[in-house]
């Protein structure tokens, strides 16, 4: 819903549905724990479904600059490029950390950019009218994030 309302160009009912999402994301897994049903398919599962949000957000928000249904460009940059960095970053720091920790590494939860910080950084822009240097921000500290894992990994392996 977040990705058709940010498609529509409606930025506040985006935040709201992102905020809505984030919401149920935290309670699934609070509900598994609380409940003794965790398992580590669940752990897959969930992180796989989240990379599917992200992807389906992202994409609704390049529909609309694309569409011009959400206006602008920043830094001399199309929003719709800020969206596909910042895209590309969010896939990096997810992968580089599975990438590590399946090779040995220990948890690699270093850098400045998880998702839960991704989200709020998309929200605040959205409900802001800042959404372009959101996105941007996202871009780049998703970008340091991978570097800061890539260097932890080699550390650590």
């Amino acid at each position: 819903m977040a990705a058709f309302e940010f498609a529509k160009g409606d930025l506040l009912y985006g935040a709201l549905f992102l905020i809505l999402g984030g919401v149920l994301d935290v309670l699934d897994g609070a509900v598994a724990r609380v409940s003794g049903t965790t398992s580590a398919f669940g752990g897959v599962l969930d992180s796989v479904c989240d990379r599917y949000a992200d992807a389906i957000v992202f994409a609704g928000l390049i529909y609309g600059f694309i569409n011009n249904t959400i206006q602008g460009s920043g830094f001399f940059i199309e929003g719709w490029i800020w969206c596909m960095f910042a895209m590309i970053g969010s896939y990096l720091v997810s992968y580089t950390r599975a990438r590590a920790e399946a090779a040995g590494a220990s948890k690699l939860d270093i850098g400045v950019a998880e998702r839960s910080e991704r989200i709020i950084i998309l929200i605040i822009g959205a409900l802001s009218g800042f959404l372009l240097q959101a996105l941007a921000l996202i871009a780049i500290l998703t970008h340091i994030t991978f570097i800061q894992r890539v260097m932890g990994a080699k550390q650590r392996l």
